[in-house]
């Protein structure tokens, strides 16, 4: 699996429908349509991007995001791409060949309020719609469990890949043995554990895209909550600590960089999980969520122009996002060029 920043052909995402996780007050459905719309727009600034409309949405698709945008039909409950979709891997030993992880996607865990039966399809449906190989998986696993450097090292979590509710019969040494045949993961590096708020009903139960990302081989940004009033100033601590020993057991000097969270600690539903590490790298810039407060978003913006040397960065209010159980991370999935 290619890193982020590499070349990108395109990115994929899915347009929101009516249901549980778009709302039941028409503000609320506006409101998502909106803001999967701007994110939508603002990556086509830098490259393709196709989504995948449910056929009861497609007349709204079509008003809402213009003819910048490509649009596939194909039927979904749920609609966050990076992990009802494919994960993307490229062949080393016969270039220019693109394969199509599909995953066993059940909801995060098949919770009882989530609809994801139709959505679990769309992995192999785009990848049989690009003409590529589709490598099945029988783990139970999500995009945004998991984020590679390019080189083979993968980060997760003991939370998500060990979910009794995702793959009650699994270890790590046979997660391990999968990242190694699927994605081309040579070295697994574990995390204990997510943000506090992910463990609430609409929570993935630990998604490493909202703790920790590579920059670079050589570098990952990290959650950094700073208000020891929030429960997430000793997760990311802990977290800080459990990278910092797996890369010196490694022998790697990787720089750890903070990324500072909003100052907002709470929202009408309780502890925020606001994270700046939930951004998508584009070709040539990277978008970033946004929290409605101005020097906290011009910080974040800084610290990614400098992890992300020669990109652009552009940010989107990704609240309603969060509000709904993810970020702009989360609802995409890049193709890499081949």
């Amino acid at each position: 699996m290619p890193a982020e920043t590499a070349p990108h052909e395109r990115t994929w995402m899915a347009f929101p429908r009516e249901g549980f996780t778009l709302g039941d007050e028409a503000s609320e459905r506006e409101e998502g349509y909106a803001v999967w719309t701007a994110v939508a727009q603002a990556i086509a600034e830098f490259e393709p991007v196709t989504m995948v409309v449910d056929p009861t949405e497609m007349t709204r698709a079509r008003r809402m995001l213009g003819a910048e945008i490509e649009i596939v039909e194909a039927p979904i409950d749920e609609f966050w791409m990076r992990d009802m979709g494919p994960t993307f891997v490229v062949d080393d030993a016969r270039p220019g060949t693109l394969a199509a992880v599909d995953w066993v996607f059940n909801g995060w865990g098949a919770p009882d309020w989530a609809e994801w039966q139709k959505s679990a399809l769309i992995g192999r449906f785009v990848g049989e719609l690009l003409g590529v190989e589709v490598v099945s998986s029988l783990l139970v696993n999500e995009g945004g469990g998991l984020h590679v450097d390019g080189t083979g090292t993968v980060l997760l979590t003991d939370t998500v890949q060990l979910d009794p509710r995702r793959n009650p019969f699994a270890d790590k040494a046979r997660v391990e043995a999968e990242m190694a045949r699927t994605i081309g993961a040579t070295d697994a590096i574990w995390l204990s554990r997510g943000l506090t708020r992910d463990y609430d009903d609409l929570g993935t139960n630990g998604h490493i895209d909202i703790v920790a990302t590579f920059a670079s081989p050589d570098r990952v940004l990290l959650h950094e909550q700073q208000n020891p009033d929030h429960p997430d100033y000793a997760v990311s601590r802990r977290l800080r600590g459990e990278l910092e020993d797996a890369f010196a057991a490694r022998g790697r000097d990787v720089t750890i960089t903070g990324l500072p969270a909003p100052a907002t600690l709470r929202d009408d539903t309780g502890i925020v999980d606001w994270s700046y590490v939930n951004h998508l790298v584009v070709n040539d810039g990277v978008i970033a969520c946004g929290f409605g407060e101005d020097v906290a978003d011009a910080r974040a913006r800084e610290i990614l122009a400098d992890a992300y040397p020669g990109r652009r960065v552009v940010t989107v209010d990704a609240r309603p996002l969060f509000d709904r159980g993810g970020g702009i991370h989360c609802i995409t999935q890049q193709q890499p060029a081949v």
